[in-house]
């Protein structure tokens, strides 16, 4: 003990004390006081001055992180520690790092290192040469350890037998396996998770249609003292994406989904736990393990439609439905690039465009083309390939209307008979005490009446719920269902049905669109979920053509008839003859005359038929002093030229036509008939 001199015991005694776990913690109590014991030993060396230093309970030694190590090294560089106790090395460091810091510092200042196999001076050579091999042998140590129980670990998961935790809806069945949870509830609220997402194909829509329905979900809840339990929550987001990317809901063991990265961030290490790893690399994938929620298959296509539907994770994945009336967003890929097209709205319509080599390489946009036209052409295809299902469709949706409770109804029964064997047991509790306990009466009876309240609360949300049930399908609308089905263009441009509804319907039924523009074509490549492909070919509008645009010969018989007669007259000749404007309405006088200003049409005037010598065929008849009747004849039969620019517009002869129809000698019979008579009246 001649190592221990009066300048050492002048400072103060730092007792460090750590535990490397939670669970060491909880269950090593004599390690801990024997840690503790030390400040005893160090008051018997001749201290008077003794400091516990415990900030690092429950902290690994291995070079994270540890606010009390760092406090005790700041203390030895101010020259305020005589010596340093701990019980062993691997209580000070398990690292080379910290244990070799330590020992330099405490040989810079002269203090000691005390544990229970003696007192080391840093300074001493052959003191400092044992603290090394120590430290050396306790970084050791823990990585056997690590190796030992990792393998150990690892060759119990390879034959499916370890279970550090069981997932909420299995319960253990022996120390090497497990099985579904046998509590209905459980089992048919995880169930609704897999329908709801067969039905929406959204994480993100599930969580909030269960929020909105206010369906609880079972969620395992580990405590020290009661062990695992279950307990029912409002779902969070995690809770749902969890269920459905987990292997084993579909009767799958696996180990090593996740990982740990160590990074050095200011000089410490830094382990950052749970990182999700490709299931290629998983470490063990034992299928058909125990019974499952869903089929591997269909947890294989779970995850490839919530890996579609992560936007903004390049141009492999469709991206999940989003808001917007276009109805091919995340189908459509560039075929000139192969980038992914995106979408834009100005106004009232939206285009497709590709700006991948704008925003990569700075230099001009592939294609870009109006929307509207393109997803009517896709949605009539699609209906053509799916209408023979749409009978079958109409069959299912009536069943399931007839045959189906609803889920939240379902949920509140299953709680409801929950909490009536809840009260239950809590009234055998309480008629099972002496009533002069009160003690033990009174808490008893607490129980009971606050489980009648749970009961009640079930009772009136399901009286709610029967409230706000639809009545059942009548034989009309069981009808219209079924003409629905038969005509699936009805269905689609049905008023209830939404754009996302037809998103959804496109998405089933196409996996990708591939987009080029050729000589003013839109040739499009349909590629269907089955792997078969279809061309489509568009005509791409002109410059300043857009949907609400009137028809060529609409326009052009517009332009002539402006040259025969006023707005009025050739809105009511249009409105007759069946040609509406761009916009599918009727025309007025107003609409005809906004229509020739657009289009630099000049306005009707009354003396244009003198000027350019032309007459009506009213006026003809006239001249010739015949009827009506019979100059229409006339100039049906050609003897007087003259034409008509549609059905219902005036007849328009020249003047100059007229007069040398006068001028002929002779006349033949107005008739065909030869034996026809001409009768002279004075």
């Amino acid at each position: 003990m001649t190592k221990i001199t009066a300048d050492h015991l002048g400072r103060g005694a730092f007792v460090y004390i750590r535990q490397s776990t939670a669970d060491q913690l909880l269950h090593n109590l004599e390690s801990r006081r024997r840690q503790y014991g030390l400040a005893d030993r160090a008051r018997q060396l001749g201290w008077t001055t003794v400091e516990v230093i415990d900030d690092d309970l429950g902290r690994s030694g291995g070079g994270v992180n540890r606010p009390g190590f760092e406090r005790l090294l700041a203390a030895i560089c101010e020259g305020r520690v005589g010596a340093v106790f701990a019980i062993e090395a691997s209580r000070l460091a398990r690292n080379g790092r910290d244990w070799h810091t330590l020992i330099e510092f405490c040989g810079l200042v002269g203090t000691v290192i005390v544990d229970e196999d003696g007192v080391y001076d840093p300074r001493h050579p052959n003191d400092r040469l044992l603290l090394g091999m120590k430290g050396t042998m306790s970084e050791l140590e823990l990585s056997l350890f690590r190796q030992r129980s990792q393998e150990a670990l690892k060759q119990k998961a390879r034959r499916g037998a370890l279970f550090l935790s069981v997932a909420a809806g299995y319960v253990r069945a022996g120390g090497d396996r497990i099985e579904k949870d046998p509590d209905k509830r459980v089992q048919e609220a995880l169930n609704l998770v897999f329908v709801k997402f067969a039905e929406f194909h959204s994480v993100r829509q599930v969580h909030v249609w269960l929020r909105d329905e206010g369906i609880a979900l079972p969620v395992a809840c580990h405590r020290a003292a009661e062990g695992r339990s279950i307990v029912w929550k409002l779902p969070l987001y995690n809770t749902v994406h969890n269920i459905l990317t987990n292997p084993v809901y579909a009767g799958a063991y696996a180990f090593g989904r996740t990982m740990s990265k160590v990074s050095v961030e200011d000089g410490r290490k830094r382990v950052k736990r749970g990182l999700r790893r490709p299931q290629s690399e998983w470490d063990v994938l034992l299928k058909d393990q125990h019974e499952g929620y869903i089929t591997w298959s269909e947890f294989e296509r779970n995850q490839r439609v919530i890996a579609n539907n992560a936007t903004g994770k390049g141009s492999a994945v469709t991206g999940a439905v989003r808001r917007g009336e276009l109805l091919l967003a995340g189908l459509l890929r560039c075929g000139h690039c192969g980038r992914k097209m995106y979408v834009g709205y100005g106004g009232k319509a939206g285009r497709y465009y590709c700006q991948g080599a704008l925003v990569n390489h700075g230099t001009a946009r592939c294609i870009s083309f109006g929307g509207l036209r393109a997803d009517n052409a896709v949605g009539t295809e699609v209906l053509r390939v799916l209408k023979p299902l749409g009978i079958d469709a109409a069959v299912k949706a009536l069943a399931a209307q007839t045959g189906e409770i609803s889920a939240a109804q379902r949920q509140l029964d299953l709680a409801l008979q929950e909490a009536h064997f809840a009260a239950a047991h809590a009234r055998r509790q309480y008629d099972a005490v002496d009533p002069a306990n009160r003690l033990v009466a009174g808490e008893l009876e607490r129980r009971w009446n606050k489980a009648l309240q749970v009961v009640h609360q079930l009772q009136g949300e399901i009286a709610e719920l029967e409230a706000k049930k639809p009545a059942p399908l009548g034989e009309n609308e069981r009808q219209h269902l079924m003409r629905l089905g038969a005509d699936l263009e009805l269905a689609w441009s049905h008023p209830a049905a939404t754009a996302e509804t037809r998103k959804r319907i496109l998405r089933t039924a196409l996996h990708e669109i591939v987009v080029r523009i050729e000589g003013g074509f839109i040739e499009m490549v349909l590629h269907w979920q089955g792997g078969d492909h279809t061309a489509l070919q568009l005509k791409i509008n002109g410059v300043g053509k857009h949907r609400w645009t009137v028809s060529e010969d609409t326009l052009t018989l517009i332009r002539e008839l402006a040259r025969l007669m006023p707005d009025q007259q050739i809105a009511r000749l249009l409105n007759r003859a069946g040609k509406p404007t761009g916009r599918g309405n009727g025309w007025t006088k107003a609409r005809v005359c906004s229509f020739r200003s657009h289009h630099g049409i000049a306005v009707y005037h009354e003396s244009e038929w003198a000027e350019r010598g032309e007459i009506t065929l009213e006026a003809a008849a006239q001249i010739m002093n015949v009827s009506l009747m019979t100059a229409l004849r006339m100039v049906r039969r050609g003897t007087v030229k003259g034409r008509q620019l549609c059905r219902g517009a005036p007849w328009v002869i020249k003047a100059e036509d007229l007069a040398a129809y006068r001028e002929k000698p002779s006349r033949r019979p107005l008739t065909s008939d030869p034996s026809q008579q001409s009768l002279q009246f004075q």
